[in-house]
């Protein structure tokens, strides 16, 4: 199943639904030039929505934390949402999990932003 992608920005956070698979090659490529792109428009509020992500390799592992990474180094935030039972076991035998804010909740995690300044 090829990744598709949606934007949409609530309250100056700029959502990503994902969807699909981010394995290597083509999809986790493309999340990385979708975050490159985001940075380079001043977007410094990302929450990843991976809800309909079904699977995630260790390349697509690779990308979000070279995304969250990209985001920091450019004073940003990178969140992800609604992770599936299991990426998250994933993110936790890696240790990632200590790097990512994770929610199930769009509202709570819109409101866990920093404000603007």
């Amino acid at each position: 199943m090829k990744m598709t992608v949606n934007t949409r920005v609530v309250g100056g956070v700029t959502i990503v639904d994902l969807s699909g698979r981010i394995v290597l090659g083509e999809e986790s490529a493309g999340v990385r030039d979708l975050v490159r792109e985001l940075i380079s428009e001043g977007i410094r509020k990302i929450l990843l929505n991976l809800r309909n992500v079904d699977y995630v390799d260790s390349s697509g592992l690779g990308e979000l934390v070279c995304a969250f990474t990209s985001m920091r180094s450019h004073g940003g935030e990178l969140k992800l949402l609604n992770v599936t039972r299991r990426l998250r076991s994933l993110l936790q035998i890696t240790k990632l999990i200590t790097i990512f804010e994770i929610t199930d909740d769009e509202a709570a995690s819109l409101e866990s932003f920093s404000p603007v300044i």
